[in-house]
């Protein structure tokens, strides 16, 4: 039996929420759902579990919902896209009192307060990859190519870009060619950081000299990574995304990274002929 038999998941877009509600049905658990009619793929209702449908802004329904089920641990699966927050978000009277407590506008901010407000309903939040660690990023090099020392030195100029842009939530990827920052992400996501820099590269005048202006992908965690949410995940598009823009190298954090399609990301960049190195 698990430690606690019901679990309840607060359904963000993409694989994600599916994935850790097989998980943890698979384990045992009684699931309830907490689906955001804005962001969460009908597919859910397919997977054994009991759906409640919430639009964003809903905290005081979804605490409801929650206490009404029982529930008392919690995990936040899914991205909610940036811009939906703080542009399409209808707050109820809850969550209009938290964001205006709120000193920054960031995601941690707000989903760190969220998670308090929880906590004092007696919900706590729980790390979001902990039904999915077999999925994290091991350390080493994970494809048959190890990185090339042009794209070791990209790698290691990019980590100290992405690490102080983290520091401020800004974003987790940096795109970096021949030591220099591309792109960096903002509220757009990693796949649409990585086609702008693409994009960019593509509108420069040819290089005369013979340097590698191929690009490198750097996508880590925060150095203060809160791992209840917005936890880093790459998948299958990444690496789609990544051919397209002639990226060739992808740098993670090992133990901080989730490859939500597993082996199949390895598989899909060796025929890419890109490498990708966690550390």
């Amino acid at each position: 039996m698990p430690p606690y038999p019901k679990l309840g998941i607060i359904a963000g877009n993409g694989r994600f929420p599916l994935l850790v509600l097989d998980a943890a049905r698979a384990q045992g658990y009684e699931v309830v759902v907490a689906a955001i009619k804005e962001e969460t793929s009908p597919k859910i209702e397919s997977h054994g579990a009991a759906v409640h449908w919430l639009s964003l802004g809903e905290l005081s329904k979804l605490i409801e919902t929650f206490r009404r089920e029982g529930v008392t641990r919690a995990v936040m699966a899914g991205q909610v896209k940036h811009k939906q927050i703080f542009s399409s978000i209808r707050p109820d009277w809850r969550l209009a009192k938290l964001l205006l407590s709120l000193t920054t506008r960031n995601t941690d901010s707000l989903l760190g307060a969220v998670a308090k407000v929880l906590a004092d309903e007696g919900i706590a939040l729980e790390n979001s990859t902990m039904l999915l660690e077999p999925l994290l990023a091991k350390p080493g090099v994970l494809t048959k190519r190890a990185p090339s020392d042009v794209e070791h030195e990209n790698i290691e100029y990019g980590r100290s870009v992405a690490g102080g842009l983290g520091e401020f939530d800004i974003g987790q990827t940096v795109v970096v060619a021949e030591n220099a920052c591309v792109a960096v992400e903002a509220m757009e996501g990693t796949d649409a950081t990585i086609e702008r820099a693409g994009e960019i590269m593509t509108s420069l005048e040819p290089e005369k000299s013979v340097l590698d202006r191929s690009l490198t992908v750097i996508k880590i965690a925060k150095p203060k990574q809160d791992m209840r949410f917005d936890v880093p995940v790459i998948g299958m598009r990444t690496i789609e995304v990544m051919q397209k823009a002639g990226a060739t190298c992808l740098a993670l954090d090992a133990g901080k990274c989730l490859l939500i399609d597993g082996d199949a990301v390895i598989v899909a960049a060796d025929a890419a002929e890109i490498a990708i190195v966690a550390e």
